[in-house]
């Protein structure tokens, strides 16, 4: 398997709620499965986490169920997550999913004016 890279962005400007949350997972050099998952406000640090998983499968599970929650996001912080980055690897994880890619034109950020 290739290395699996999601990028997910929630934009919500009238409720003030900028949000992103990217996973990457692969193996590292012993052969454990290591998903890595970073979220937090756009344009901010954020936070950022690891698992190790003894298979494929487990850390595909893993993956599968982070998509599944942030597309639930609506309901729980008013938000919905779109993809805005994936690798090849990710699309049949994003298949069983169903999130929206990209951004709606009214939600693109807005270019900065430097003065």
């Amino acid at each position: 398997m290739d290395e699996i890279a999601i990028a997910l962005q929630g934009r919500n400007p009238e409720a003030n709620r900028h949000r992103s949350w990217r996973v990457e997972a692969g193996r590292d050099l012993f052969g454990a499965w290591i998903v890595s998952v970073s979220f937090g406000r756009i344009g901010c640090r954020g936070r950022t986490f690891a698992r190790e998983f003894g298979s494929e499968d487990e850390a595909r599970a893993y993956v599968r169920d982070g998509l599944r929650r942030r597309k639930g996001a609506v309901r729980r912080c008013g938000v919905e997550y779109r993809v805005v980055d994936a690798s090849p690897a990710a699309q049949p994880l994003l298949a069983t999913v169903r999130l929206s890619r990209g951004h709606k034109p009214s939600e693109a950020p807005e270019p900065r004016h430097e003065e």
